[in-house]
């Protein structure tokens, strides 16, 4: 099956295809919220992405075909969208949960600690008709969001819950968005379109940058606690959803990005062994250099014991008492574009390479993922390359190295070989290309698609596997591995 991908992009680069991201809005039905910044032919196409995703949630596959039912109804968004729009979908109606409460606010000497399950309410019903605080974060692109340590909710998008009489539970999409594990918001996007799919849709926060990854190599600050809030919301959904019309035992998680780089992480983690029935990996996986941890675990307990330094907390004492008691926002200062988890934990004990060779990992789900044609142009500023400017040879070299001080004992010479043959080095553009092309196989496109085949190649015929890749022009036949 392939469509045309037909919305224009937010690409540095935009000759070089779809950038990262770019279907996210697709998936979950944009096109049918803001209409005047879509076309017709982009909500046909979002129509084949959701139903797609969807049907992988429901059956395992993405492209079943069944007959197609339309209507001239109206989507009505409870508690969110007080103009409804009239649309093709069969049951029209979807009712929104924002903000509920699935842990204790992560405050005091729970900051930086594994989340402590929901205790309160104190009140029998909660409030969930409007956005709460989004957990902390350096100023970011999302407009209208409040920021706190108090964070830690999942939002629900369901049909039908006032329907008297019982019936059929219905499969769960659990999202988890992206932004490096540094930035992002539950409460930037929304689910109620995507759930008009006969499907219910969660998604949770989590912490972020060090207060979710801070690893102090004890039992009060175990490091990727971002990794554990997303555990806990899984569970409190398995625990939960069905009072939302959603089956426990049908979960898909996806996400993307930084989404997609988790989702890998709970099918490497022995934590969420049996929470999820499949997976969609949406553009990032954790499978970077074999032999070297982005961040060690020593070198994440130096860069802690340096804020600790530059909060001028005494290194005589308990330096991470020391840090708790610092105002939050403060950790901003040390949030970098990216975040990196440390291996060697009770969350994710080994690499990935080493779970697929000695096949720990959770190889009982089946699997979407893929990547954009576009995925590094969004990055080049990390290293040091800006989008536009009089870009030299020397810059590009300067910049291959700053990738590698992050993803060590890359073969730069290979690299400058490989990705800057046949390009005319006089060019900024060409050059700028050449670095986006090598920014995205290396931060994406090779650890996703090496992540599919290495899972794959595992499980052999146990469990489906599809890899996909929207190129610009049209969307790929998703490929059985």
């Amino acid at each position: 099956m392939s469509k045309t991908f037909a919305k224009a992009t937010h690409c540095d680069m935009p000759g070089m295809g779809i950038c990262h991201c770019a279907e996210g809005d697709f998936v979950f039905g944009e096109p049918f919220i803001n209409t005047a910044d879509y076309s017709e032919l982009d909500q046909k196409f979002s129509l084949v992405l959701m139903k797609m995703w969807t049907n992988f949630a429901k059956y395992g596959q993405p492209d079943i075909e069944w007959p197609h039912l339309f209507s001239n109804n109206t989507i009505e968004v409870k508690n969110l969208n007080p103009n409804p729009k009239p649309n093709v979908f069969v049951n029209p109606y979807a009712s929104t949960c924002d903000g509920i409460p699935y842990a204790e606010p992560p405050i005091g000497k729970l900051r930086f600690a594994k989340p402590e399950p929901i205790k309160t309410p104190i009140k029998d019903i909660i409030s969930a008709t409007k956005p709460k605080d989004s957990c902390i974060q350096p100023l970011s692109p999302f407009a209208n969001l409040t920021y706190s340590e108090n964070c830690l909710f999942v939002n629900i998008w369901t049909q039908n819950v006032e329907t008297n009489g019982p019936s059929k539970l219905k499969p769960v999409m659990f999202y988890i968005h992206g932004g490096g594990l540094s930035v992002g918001s539950v409460f930037t996007g929304s689910g109620s379109v995507l759930a008009t799919n006969d499907v219910v849709i969660a998604s949770t926060s989590y912490r972020l940058g060090q207060l979710g990854f801070l690893y102090g190599d004890r039992e009060d600050a175990p490091g990727n606690v971002g990794f554990y809030d997303q555990l806990l919301a899984l569970k409190w959904v398995r625990d939960n959803i069905h009072a939302f019309g959603g089956d426990r035992d049908q979960i898909t998680i996806f996400g993307q990005s930084a989404g997609s780089w988790s989702v890998s992480a709970h099918i490497l983690s022995p934590l969420s062994k049996g929470l999820f029935k499949r997976a969609i990996m949406e553009s990032g996986s954790h499978l970077y250099n074999k032999d070297r941890d982005v961040i060690s675990k020593s070198e994440s307990i130096q860069l802690g014991k340096q804020m600790a330094k530059d909060f001028n907390c005494s290194e005589s004492e308990d330096w991470l008492q020391c840090l708790r008691s610092i105002d939050a926002k403060e950790f901003n200062k040390y949030t970098k574009t990216i975040t990196y988890p440390v291996l060697g934990t009770d969350f994710l004990p080994i690499s990935g390479q080493k779970a697929f060779q000695e096949m720990k990992f959770n190889s009982d789900v089946d699997i979407i993922a893929g990547v954009a044609t576009n995925e590094g142009s969004m990055f080049g500023a990390i290293f040091g390359l800006q989008p536009t400017g009089n870009t030299t040879l020397d810059d590009i070299k300067k910049a291959i190295k700053a990738a590698d001080d992050v993803y060590h004992n890359l073969d730069i010479h290979k690299l400058e070989e490989y990705y800057l043959k046949n390009v005319d080095k006089t060019s900024p553009l060409a050059l700028r290309e050449a670095f986006s092309d090598l920014l995205g196989d290396l931060i994406l496109k090779c650890p996703t698609y090496h992540f599919a085949k290495q899972f794959a190649t595992s499980v052999q015929n146990k469990h489906q596997v599809y890899f996909y890749q929207p190129t610009g022009h049209r969307v790929a036949t998703f490929v059985q591995q």
